[in-house]
């Protein structure tokens, strides 16, 4: 029965078997859930309010294989949520081992706070390896650049051939996006938050159960959060965040930008390794990319799961952002549509920054077709410059209709620019000077020097 239940990513291939998909699987959220008890009891601790052994008792016995995880899901049909019956198992648990040291368990405190403390540790030990992944591939794509700072180009807008770029300056630009990801989970990390605030945000449930009066007491809530946040190694909030959903809404926010970020680079890969186009090649290994009824196929499976992500991740971090109303000091079904959507963000986005270290290091650059497909507009791609060397002779509008006529003709005749422009009475150019104007290799602008700003080392 239990292997029928299991989300073994059977339709979620791009986040099957990565780092995040481990990382936020149901044992791994059990398993924070657990951390963030047995922390709040060590900081309770550190400030009398629970006696030393029975902070060390409860740690000892919250570990997650201790649990029946099955259980505590069906059980948390009666109540919302899983912390109700995660505490009264770890109470029998820690029981088992020590008797009197279970009434400490969850002392004075409310299932959000322990539930969002554990969600902010998932989110946070997510984060790791995507980070990672993102600068993994940041630094292969970097290698890409360098390589083919100079090497030219179609550019494409609105589909067509624009003007000649370089590999360097379009592989740049993917790293520049990976870069921007993980600035921005730099800042989501940094401040993931501890949630401490009691039944109603007030932490008056903590007050209670602490042996303390006067000034001890006043200041005690804040030496509290000040002690679980160390204990945790998250952040100290401002205030209790029950009903005050930022944390959650500016990480949904940096996942779905990751996710995005990545989905540029997928489905640009997916235009260039087309048939008719073949500037690129995903790498190869071993069964990638077969077509179940076309033996000659090799699809571009890496760049798939990466727009399958990128297309997801923003509109359900949607749903995360629209939790940020929140009724009263606690939501009756806000706070609960969070989890699985917070779940799905952070293994896709996992998932994608971890198929993209595996794209970008493996990417095969293909530069005598770039080099080919340049030529297919006989240098019309050049137009653009030839009307700015022509303006002073001709004026502005004349050498722009100029250029339009000529270019017009060469498309409808089959023959090059140079060649139609060689006919043009009093054009004013040699033959030489018109064939090196019109290679579109010596018309990528500054290609090469944003290429080599955006790689110089920051500060």
């Amino acid at each position: 029965m239990n292997d029928i239940l299991v989300d073994a990513g059977l339709l979620s291939p791009v986040r099957a078997g990565t780092p995040a998909e481990a990382a936020v699987c149901d044992t791994a959220w059990l398993q924070a859930m657990l951390d963030a008890e047995a922390a709040l009891a060590r900081a309770q601790a550190r400030l009398g309010a629970v006696p030393p052994h029975a902070a060390e008792t409860i740690t000892r016995a919250a570990r997650a294989e201790r649990l029946d995880l099955r259980a505590l899901a069906v059980a948390a049909r009666e109540t919302a949520n899983p912390v109700v019956g995660l505490v009264a198992a770890l109470k029998e648990t820690v029981r088992a081992l020590e008797p009197e040291a279970a009434e400490y368990v969850h002392r004075g405190s409310t299932s959000q706070d322990v539930f969002d403390t554990g969600a902010m540790l998932v989110a946070r030990r997510t984060l790791v390896p995507i980070r990672a992944d993102l600068r993994t591939t940041a630094d292969a794509l970097a290698r890409l650049a360098a390589e083919h700072r100079d090497t030219p180009m179609a550019g494409r807008t609105l589909a067509l051939h624009a003007v000649p770029t370089t590999f360097g300056l379009k592989a740049a630009g993917w790293r520049q996006l990976a870069l921007d990801a993980a600035r921005r989970l730099d800042a989501v990390d940094a401040a993931l938050p501890v949630s401490l605030g009691g039944a109603a945000g007030t932490l008056a449930g903590y007050l209670a159960t602490a042996p303390l009066t006067g000034d001890a007491a006043d200041a005690y809530p804040d030496r509290l959060v000040a002690a679980f946040a160390e204990e945790t190694g998250l952040a100290r909030p401002v205030l209790p965040w029950h009903a005050l959903r930022s944390p959650v809404a500016d990480l949904a926010s940096a996942l779905a930008f990751t996710a995005g970020a990545l989905g540029k680079m997928a489905i640009d890969v997916q235009s260039l390794v087309r048939t008719e186009v073949g500037e690129v090649a995903e790498p190869d290994a071993p069964g990638r990319g077969r077509s179940s009824a076309m033996p000659h196929k090799r699809n571009p499976v890496l760049a798939t799961l990466l727009r399958s992500a990128a297309i997801q991740v923003p509109p359900i971090a949607s749903i995360l952002t629209q939790c940020l109303v929140s009724e009263d000091e606690r939501s009756a079904g806000g706070w609960h549509a969070e989890w699985q959507p917070l779940r799905e963000c952070l293994r896709l986005a996992g998932g994608a920054a971890h198929t993209a270290v595996q794209l970008a290091q493996g990417l095969r650059v293909r530069p005598g077709r770039m080099r080919e497909n340049l030529e297919l507009t006989g240098a019309r791609t050049s137009a653009e410059r030839l009307v700015s060397v022509l303006a002073p002779r001709w004026g502005g509008d004349a050498a722009r209709k100029l250029l339009d006529d000529a270019s017009r003709e060469a498309e409808e005749t089959g023959r090059t620019l140079p060649q139609v422009l060689g006919e043009v009475p009093g054009l004013g150019l040699e033959a030489s000077e018109l064939a090196d104007l019109c290679d579109p290799a010596g018309y990528t602008g500054a290609a090469g020097s944003l290429v080599d700003r955006a790689l110089r080392p920051g500060p």
